[in-house]
């Protein structure tokens, strides 16, 4: 019987190991099949068994196409079923993934973010009226805010006016115009995460307790 025990160093590799050895078992029987048909109707029962596994996943788009995937990946390219899908190839699996395009932006202004300048482009985009007023005034209290965060010192209405005629190509002017933009005070101060009110009323329930009887 010692004899007999097997360890998993010494088991074949799982290609898949979430799906277990049984699976894999499953996997390499039906590539030794050699009949067709049932070799067939063993990888169908494989699908439904791989199914059963992931009964989370089954109402995501392309599940079945998923799993006759990893079942030809599982039996490593080896498995000569007919799928309702087609066949994936070694090439594609381990094919070296492609250079990923990194953004490269170098804006004048770093503190304020690659987020406003994309902001005010949707912003030169709209119609004018009122929605586009509103959203150039969001975007300039943010892009002042943004400058407190960087600076932590105050600043006058007129540079974040300035920066935004420069940053929208002249398109957004607000230097000659009226608006008032937050004070500072208000766009850097931060909500207490407890009231004082809460702990308070906390206090006096204990002491109103004090006098009761307990049973």
């Amino acid at each position: 019987m010692i004899e007999a025990i097997e360890y998993n160093t010494e088991r074949p590799h799982l290609i898949i190991p979430e799906y277990g050895r049984h699976i894999q078992k499953m996997v390499d029987q039906a590539v030794a099949e050699e009949d067709p048909e049932k070799r067939n109707k063993q990888a169908k029962s494989i699908i439904a068994v791989m199914g059963n596994l992931n009964p989370h996943l089954r109402d995501v788009p392309d599940f079945q196409h998923k799993l006759w995937d990893q079942l030809f990946i599982i039996s490593d390219f080896k498995l000569d079923v007919d799928s309702p899908y087609e066949k994936p190839t070694p090439e594609e699996l381990y094919a070296p993934p492609g250079p990923l395009a990194y953004p490269q932006n170098h804006p004048k202004y770093r503190f304020y973010g690659n987020n406003i300048k994309r902001m005010i482009d949707v912003a030169n985009s709209w119609e004018d009226g009122d929605k586009k007023d509103g959203l150039i005034l969001t975007i300039a209290n943010h892009m002042k805010k943004c400058f407190l965060n960087w600076n932590k010192d105050t600043v006058e209405d007129d540079v974040i006016f300035n920066h935004l005629f420069e940053l929208s190509g002249g398109k957004i002017n607000l230097k000659n115009s009226d608006e008032d933009l937050r004070d500072a005070q208000k766009l850097m101060k931060t909500k207490k995460r407890f009231s004082s009110n809460n702990s308070g009323g906390k206090k006096n329930q204990k002491n109103n307790n004090r006098g009761r009887k307990r049973y």
